[in-house]
């Protein structure tokens, strides 16, 4: 691990910050969206916008990369970011908005693109599953960090706004200047999704779910927030327990994930984060009882996307684990897209708790369906199944790919 951070210091601290940037600017944008009079399915549109700009930015990053090159791509979408995130409060509408956060999840997806390929590069298969965890633990640690930021000034000001695209531009320096040349950009040719479909079906329909779920966390937890009465300084406590969940549980499931039937582990994790997101809906708004609930609803469905892949990956040969990787993200970017427009719908329709429910909606949906699918086949023993790699619902494919070269080894090690 110190060896992965002696050479990778500078592209983790600089992840860091740029997660800051972005994790502010997440939750800042429901809350002034609200002061400005925003209705609940406006602020959904706007928030779906960073999920259709990600998943696009996915697909369009390799292109402009082995076109120009990764240091053009990288300071060229930081720069746009950077001017986005100060555009912010001077549009304050509803549209712009929208088509503000579609740019930023286009350029954040491209700068991950880019950056997990120097991280990948400066990786070997002795050391690579140990740079993505650590890599996934600077990201939470940033998000984490970014709401802390929101309690030193007025969100209906301009600070708020300019200093996370201060921060943004201060993060391309340690990167850019620290980097090593990479080698041609290269990508696999995925598995359409007819096959991906056939090969893991609770895999496929839980991406697709949990795409939702998080997508809602992510897009409109402080839009929830706000409805109910939060102050600010209580939304950021908020949304930083989703995230302080998912960091603290990520490896204790992990380690669990390797003894036991991994569906079974699935449904249990899908069954708690189920229950978390009913606690608020049964028993009311208190503030302490939505610490809790996000917690634990955090702490449940961001290892269940490893969990995820890591079972789909138990049932693909070596070869074909890196192909799987880009369908996969496909079905959890369109699930993505859809949540915060479903769960502001929602909202309209049950008031803010509404929140709440569409996540246990789907989390039951979900539980139903695996449970079921239990029924149709056996799953692998726990002995013959691959290793848990820490995974971040926000991952690009080039953080999933690592994690999928780092099974494809181990498998062929057992083999």
């Amino acid at each position: 691990m110190l060896q992965v951070l002696s050479s990778s210091w500078a592209l983790l601290l600089g992840m860091m910050l740029l997660m800051v940037g972005n994790g502010v600017q997440g939750t800042l944008l429901g809350i002034r969206g609200g002061l400005e009079g925003f209705s609940t399915f406006e602020l959904s549109l706007v928030m779906s916008g960073y999920f259709a700009g990600f998943l696009f930015g996915s697909r369009m990053a390799p292109i402009m990369i082995r076109r120009v090159g990764h240091v053009r791509v990288f300071a060229a979408l930081g720069s746009f970011i950077s001017a986005v995130l100060i555009l912010y409060p001077t549009f304050t509408d509803p549209w712009a908005w929208t088509a503000l956060r579609v740019i930023v999840g286009f350029c954040f997806s491209g700068v991950y693109v880019t950056a997990e390929s120097w991280l990948n590069n400066a990786a070997d298969n002795e050391n690579r599953g140990k740079a993505l965890s650590l890599y996934m633990f600077v990201q939470m640690v940033g998000i984490i960090a970014a709401q802390g930021l929101l309690v030193i000034g007025d969100p209906g000001g301009f600070i708020l706004f300019i200093l996370p695209s201060v921060l943004v531009s201060i993060a391309f320096a340690p990167i850019l200047l620290s980097v090593n040349p990479t080698p041609a950009f290269e990508t696999t040719k995925g598995l359409s999704l007819r096959e991906l479909f056939h090969i893991s079906p609770m895999g496929c329909v839980g991406f697709m779910l949990l795409g939702g779920v998080f997508a809602a966390q992510f897009g409109m937890a402080s839009v929830f927030g706000q409805q109910v009465g939060l102050t600010v300084g209580q939304i950021s406590a908020f949304v930083s327990a989703l995230y302080i969940g998912g960091l603290v549980l990520q490896y204790p499931i992990g380690w669990i994930s390797d003894r036991m039937d991994r569906r079974v582990l699935i449904l249990i994790v899908t069954a708690i984060a189920a229950a978390a997101a009913m606690l608020p809906v049964v028993f009311g708004t208190r503030y302490e009882l939505l610490l809790l609930a996000a917690f634990f609803l955090g702490g449940m469905t961001n290892p269940l996307y490893a969990l995820l892949l890591a079972y789909v990956n138990d049932f693909l040969e070596p070869d074909d684990m890196p192909a799987a990787s880009a369908g996969l993200i496909f079905i959890n970017g369109m699930g993505a897209i859809a949540g915060p427009v479903v769960t502001g719908w929602v909202m309209g329709v049950m008031g803010p708790l509404g929140f709440f429910g569409y996540m246990a909606l789907l989390l039951v949906g979900f539980l139903i369906y695996g449970l079921w699918r239990m029924t149709q086949r056996s799953g692998p023993a726990p002995k013959d199944t691959g290793a848990y790699m820490t995974m971040s619902p926000a991952a690009s494919p080039v953080a999933v790919d690592m994690a999928q070269e780092v099974w494809a080894d181990e498998a062929e090690e057992d083999e």
